[in-house]
């Protein structure tokens, strides 16, 4: 007796959906940073790092976490 194409069961859908997930998540992961971190944003960091008045994109906090360093980047520039 012909019963017809097999449908995988709820259980094998999921292994397969979290599979293809995870293969994106690991060649996502092995892409190369849009911008690295030497490279100049903008012009003026350019024009900072030729004054010696660069200051750094992130910092690390008390708990060793990398932050924004936001307080020396936009304090004003001595000239």
């Amino acid at each position: 007796m012909f019963r017809g194409p097999r449908i995988p069961t709820v259980g094998v859908r999921q292994g397969l959906a979290l599979a293809l997930m995870l293969q994106a998540a690991v060649a996502a992961g092995c892409a190369r940073p849009l911008l690295s971190p030497e490279e100049e944003r903008t012009p003026f960091d350019r024009y900072d790092g030729i004054r010696n008045q660069y200051a750094a994109v992130q910092v690390e906090n008390e708990y060793r976490r990398l932050q924004p360093n936001m307080t020396a980047r936009l304090a004003p520039k001595i000239e």
